[in-house]
């Protein structure tokens, strides 16, 4: 397949490219840590702009190891003042377990899962909370003035505070 296509949009892209100027900060101090799923545009969601926020993406929108050091770095370094987590719903990752999933993983590659932690959920509300909670101990984050934990139904575009 290539990436011809990414390039060639690339190049229209170019064609009507005006370099904005802005910062590399967050103009509206926020950070949101959202799933990868592909029916979040995580800009659309909460009305904003390129430049707004700094958007981190992982499987399951988890605070690992290194979403905790984007949000570091976010919150020293880069005008974040507010963490929004966004989870979703019909999330791959919840209602499953990480057994559940390596035994998936394997049949699908015919090798060994065993050591992959891909951290699902089967309770993901409480999930939610515990991340939450990651974020509040973190003693490298900087000055937040707001954390939330929220959740986004993809068939009817809601976003609902739920932390």
């Amino acid at each position: 397949m290539g990436f011809n296509d990414v390039l060639d949009a690339n190049a229209a892209y170019r064609a009507t490219f005006v370099d904005s100027k802005m910062a590399g900060t967050a103009a509206k101090g926020l950070a949101v840590l959202t799933c990868i799923d592909s029916r979040i545009d995580p800009l659309a969601i909460m009305g904003l702009a390129p430049g707004d926020a700094k958007i981190i993406r992982n499987a399951g929108a988890r605070v690992t190891d290194d979403a905790l050091r984007s949000l570091v770095l976010a919150t020293n370094l880069l005008g974040v003042r507010r963490i929004c987590v966004v989870q979703h719903t019909e999330c791959a990752m919840a209602g499953t377990t990480e057994d559940a999933l390596r035994e998936r993983i394997e049949t699908i590659r015919g090798r060994d899962a065993a050591g992959w932690r891909f951290l699902p959920t089967t309770d993901q509300l409480a999930t939610l909370d515990g991340d939450l909670d990651v974020i509040r101990k973190c003693e490298l984050l900087g000055d937040i003035t707001d954390l939330g934990g929220f959740l986004l139904d993809v068939h009817t575009g809601q976003l609902t505070q739920v932390r």
